[in-house]
């Protein structure tokens, strides 16, 4: 995802001389970071995403299954907003766990997956995993799996992913 969470993380690997392909369904929201327009404001992003787009290190893109195909990390990086009951809703978790599983299937090389999220810490190794595994027909071992929780505070979320005040492993 090109929100919050998966912009700035991409942006920032791309400012470590990473290849980053930051996948959005959202055409417009898209063709607006490809123009070196950002859907959001956080100090330094718009100078940074018109630096890292011109470095030709970072892009944005609809086409998961074209951009998939030479990668070797996966971050999923979607909105987990609250139900009306106070749980998460993991509906663009589970969709985003699909279409990876799906893409990664005939793919031959390990590819690891890290779910950059607020979910709780056993929603990865049971919810996605079975999900990745069902659509991938893998097996984890085939592919990587890890979960990075999300520290971001909005107003400060590049210094935060930059230099965070913890590391949690």
């Amino acid at each position: 995802g090109t929100g919050y969470v998966g912009l700035v993380t991409g942006l920032v690997f791309s400012t470590l001389n990473h290849q980053v392909t930051c996948v959005d369904l959202n055409k417009k929201i898209v063709d607006k970071l490809n123009s070196g327009i950002p859907t959001f404001f956080e100090k330094g992003l718009k100078d940074l995403l018109k630096k890292e787009l011109s470095s030709g290190r970072f892009k944005a893109s609809t086409n998961v299954k074209e951009d998939i195909q030479d990668v070797d990390l996966i971050f999923i990086a979607v909105g987990t907003p609250s139900l009306n009951n106070g749980n998460i809703d993991l509906s663009f978790i589970k969709k985003a766990s699909e279409t990876v599983g799906k893409e990664i299937k005939n793919i031959d090389r390990y590819i690891s997956i890290i779910i950059k999220s607020t979910v709780l810490p056993t929603t990865t190794d049971t919810l996605v995993r079975k999900i990745i595994e069902k659509f991938s027909k893998k097996m984890l071992g085939e592919f990587g799996l890890g979960m990075n929780p999300e520290f971001l505070r909005a107003g400060s979320a590049l210094e935060d992913f930059m230099y965070p005040d913890r590391i949690v492993m």
